[in-house]
């Protein structure tokens, strides 16, 4: 089944309440569906970021890319969720994953734990979600029943079989820690190695009822008339791509805003990835490919 492309922004900076309102309104006019915030220490809180996203908006959905849930107790999550969802009118998307980086736990005084416990304590938060929102006598409700859709983000095989068996959206980073690097520190993955990923994704997913939404983070959005100049330049950078690469992986777009929406048809053909996020840095630059590619 091809799904229809859906297009988000994920909002990385806040100077004011009143730029990001103008911000939030920019996006829906260039056609964005989903605003997004992340969760890192530094950035603005997720929350009440969204909620006044949706204030500020009429059409978009908004969601969180992603919860870092070791900064979570998932009773306290699921109040958090209810209330955005019931403020937002149910608008609002949840993005859980493990989290990344220890630097941000030690600042925050919480514990970093192996991959292992960072997994584990993902799976409990679902869980818990699942259980509370579902229960009708859970207060504050969702307005979403049972509850929010579920994105989930990573690329480890455990977390692309957890990714199988409960989100709604599987989102896939296409990146991973860099080899000899401080934890945090990514490099972006080739598409042999995403198309793994993909394949360990899709046997686990094999006894779905309905299949997931596919979701990719583009890093760059590179307007240009010489793609192969582009990709050379990028692969001089050193974040783990050769030009041959650099041309082809899903995480890039490069060239024209025709040859850029030509590309997202082709991923979506192969890798299956319809649900297109980009950073708010690239916001304007991306838009033309939007209008390329509205009502496909």
């Amino acid at each position: 089944m091809t799904r229809p492309f859906r297009f988000g922004v994920n909002m990385l900076t806040i100077e004011s309440g009143r730029e990001w309102r103008d911000k939030c309104r920019r996006a829906e006019g260039l056609g964005y569906d989903v605003l997004l915030a992340p969760d890192h220490l530094g950035m603005p809180a997720p929350f009440p970021a969204l909620v006044a996203a949706a204030e500020a908006t009429e059409r978009p959905r908004v969601g969180t890319f992603v919860l870092n849930t070791g900064f979570w107790n998932p009773a306290l999550l699921a109040r958090e969720v209810a209330t955005v969802d019931s403020l937002t009118g149910g608008r609002f998307e949840l993005g859980l994953g493990t989290g990344y980086v220890r630097a941000e736990h030690e600042r925050a005084a919480l514990p970093w734990g192996t991959p292992k416990q960072r997994v584990d304590h993902l799976i409990r938060t679902i869980e818990e979600l699942d259980r509370l929102l579902g229960d009708p006598e859970h207060l504050p409700a969702p307005v979403q029943r049972p509850r929010p859709p579920l994105l989930i983000g990573g690329n480890g095989p455990r977390m692309l079989r957890l990714t199988a068996r409960h989100a709604d959206i599987a989102a896939f980073t296409g990146a991973r820690q860099a080899p000899d690097q401080p934890e945090g520190t990514l490099t972006m993955l080739p598409s042999e190695h995403l198309a793994a990923s993909l394949t360990t994704y899709e046997e686990a997913a094999a006894a779905r009822k309905e299949p997931a939404e596919r979701n990719i983070l583009i890093q760059r959005v590179l307007v240009t008339d010489d793609r192969r100049a582009k990709a050379r330049e990028i692969a001089a950078y050193g974040i783990g791509l050769d030009e041959e690469q650099a041309l082809d992986v899903p995480t890039l777009l490069m060239g024209t805003p025709a040859q850029m929406a030509e590309q997202l048809r082709e991923r979506r053909e192969r890798f299956g990835f319809s649900y297109i996020t980009v950073l708010d840095s690239f916001m304007e630059a991306f838009a033309p490919v939007i209008e390329e590619l509205k009502g496909s």
